[in-house]
This record gives C-alpha cells, structure tokens and sequence, in this order.
C-alpha cells in the first residue's frame, strides 16, 4: 500500500556515505526534527534521472535551504553508485545521496516500480515527498513515463502555495 499525506515515513535502515565510509542511518532519525523534500529517481546515471531531476534540485538547492528545507535524493542503487553518481553531478554539500540498496525503504513506502522488462529489477518510481518531522505533508508521484509533478520547482511551488 503507498504511503499516504499524514502518515509517518516507515523506519527502514538504508546507507550513505559518510567521509568515504558506508554509514548505515535510519531514516526515522533522518527525518526526526526536519523539513525534507525527499525525491526518487529509477536511477542513478539514467536520462532522465541525470539530464532533469537531479540537476533541478541542484540548482535550487539554495531555494530550499533558504526556506529551511533538507533536500534528500533517494534511488535503489548501492552507496558508491550515489557517491559516484554526486561527484558527476556535482551534488552541493547538504543535499543528501540516499543508498536504498535493495529497496527496503522504497518497498515500505509502496512506491516500488517492476523494471524487469528493462533489465533494471526492481526500483522505484519518480516521486517526490514533503516531509515534516517524519510524517507527509505533500506526495507527488509521477505517472509512468512523466517528469511533472517531483521536480525541484514543482516541489517549490507546491510548498509555498
């Protein structure tokens, strides 16, 4: 079952890196005290993953900070893939690379996307949450094939509004 707006996010271990070491976190302290727009990619290095979403909230990255909102990027994809994937991107410090290796967290917020037929596995869908204090304020999720609604301006709008 997907996770709804007023629910508290799942408490799922999943990894970071953390001065070049993976550091396995929770994602219920991750969460605890904060304001987060937490966004999901199918993967790291794909089209339209690297070309749009990513870079959208590298861009605004100051945007939210200004408003006092953690930016988290989410993708079922080991540590070192999201470490590589940051330095590429050239991620800003801050704006946090979350490892959902083998979709613990994805699966538990029932927004696991079948890319089998694609030779992907498992992953998730594009999505982005507004979270505070670990419970959902705003869910966007996109339709199969869209980038509308989970970028770093839609998400923008969508908070101020």
């Amino acid at each position: 079952m997907t996770i709804q707006i007023g629910q508290t996010l799942p408490d799922v271990e999943i990894k970071t890196i953390i001065d070049g070491d993976i550091q396995p976190r929770h994602t219920a302290e991750l969460f605890a005290g904060h304001k987060v727009v937490l966004f999901a990619v199918p993967g790291a290095f794909t089209p339209t993953c690297s070309n749009k979403h990513l870079p959208g909230y590298v861009q605004h990255f100051q945007d939210f900070q200004k408003r006092g909102i953690e930016v988290m990027c989410l993708a079922v994809n080991d540590a070192y893939v999201m470490q590589a994937w940051a330095q590429h991107q050239q991620v800003p410090p801050g704006l946090s690379m979350l490892a959902d290796g083998n979709g613990g967290f994805t699966h538990a917020l029932g927004l696991e996307l079948d890319g089998t037929a694609y030779g992907m596995g498992l992953r998730s869908r594009r999505f982005a949450l507004y979270v505070v204090n670990g419970v959902v304020e705003q869910l966007h999720i996109e339709a199969p094939g869209e980038f509308r609604v989970s970028g770093a301006e839609a998400m923008l709008a969508a908070i101020t509004s």
